[in-house]
């Protein structure tokens, strides 16, 4: 009784919506419709899969409404949301070009992700010459860098806006090595490290026999920030927003900038060496983390 017939098609009602879902056409061919419930039984039945996530733009928003209720009428899943197995529809908005429009080329087609990481890695690495650094790097290096920087900052500037709003592609800003840019966050794990090796001290060891000890206020607030790291990725993957985690990654790098900064706070050759390293490497060791979940590559000199 799920699936009926009507002006030829087969079909889904679904209650509290006008139209139906086709899930054979009238003259016996298949849809989205047809496909995607095939592929749900499969990823259900065969793979054993316990979340199921669609990521497409908002556009479809009414289509998987309408596929998961059918779904749910079928007892393929569970009627409440926190149950498993469960399908969620993650829709994102669009990119925008900087003349407000959807983001084309010059010949109104679309643009390839390729062609976007490719060119930002080679404004990353003119940036990285510029600064000098073809003298002082090796031609590896120097590639790897601008890889990492330039595959990062599109990621990144996908990743920080909430997935529902729209957003304006621009590479200026994406590249900035200020603000909340992948370019600022990368830089800023390779200032930690290069700090922890300028100590001279085996880190390794600090960590099997230093203590650490959060005196300061400064050192407080950034050790609290880093003990939200779980409950942060938690709410990203619950409710499905990498930008939460953007969030919290920025303002671990702020945190962490007052902190070294405040000359109450001196790291090497301080009385409280031992612990201030501990806590920058704790503070690498998470951005890593935040970096691993975005898909960035972290970078460790500049």
């Amino acid at each position: 009784g799920l699936v009926e017939e009507s002006q030829g098609a087969r079909v889904i009602f679904i209650e509290g919506i006008n139209i139906p879902l086709i899930v054979v056409k009238s003259d016996g061919g298949f849809n989205y419709a047809s496909t995607d419930l095939a592929a749900l039984w499969y990823r259900l039945n065969e793979e054993k899969a316990e979340w199921i996530i669609y990521v497409t733009d908002v556009g479809q928003q009414q289509h998987f409404d309408m596929f998961f209720k059918a779904a749910k009428r079928a007892g393929w899943l569970p009627q409440g949301d926190s149950s498993y197995p469960k399908a969620s529809h993650v829709g994102f908005g669009l990119v925008l070009g900087e003349d407000g429009k959807r983001f084309r080329t010059r010949n109104t087609e679309v643009v390839r992700l390729v062609d976007l990481l490719d060119e930002a890695k080679v404004r990353s690495k003119a940036a990285l010459i510029e600064r000098g650094k073809g003298e002082e790097w090796t031609e590896e290096e120097i590639e790897s860098t601008a890889e990492a920087v330039g595959y990062g900052a599109v990621k990144y500037a996908d990743l920080k806006n909430n997935r529902l709003t729209n957003y304006t592609f621009n590479f200026d800003q994406m590249l900035n090595d200020k603000g909340n840019t992948a370019v600022y966050l990368l830089y800023a794990h390779a200032r930690i490290c290069s700090i922890i090796r300028r100590s001279g001290k085996d880190i390794e060891e600090l960590k099997n026999k230093g203590t650490l000890v959060l005196g300061h206020k400064d050192e407080r607030d950034l050790g609290l920030h880093l003990l939200q790291f779980a409950e942060v990725v938690e709410e990203a993957c619950t409710n499905l927003l990498p930008n939460v985690l953007c969030d919290y990654l920025y303002n671990l790098s702020e945190i962490f900038s007052k902190f070294y900064s405040n000359p109450e706070c001196k790291v090497i050759g301080s009385d409280m060496e031992t612990s201030r390293l501990l806590l920058c490497e704790a503070t690498a060791v998470v951005m890593r983390k935040c970096f691993s979940l975005l898909g960035i590559t972290p970078i460790y000199k500049i």
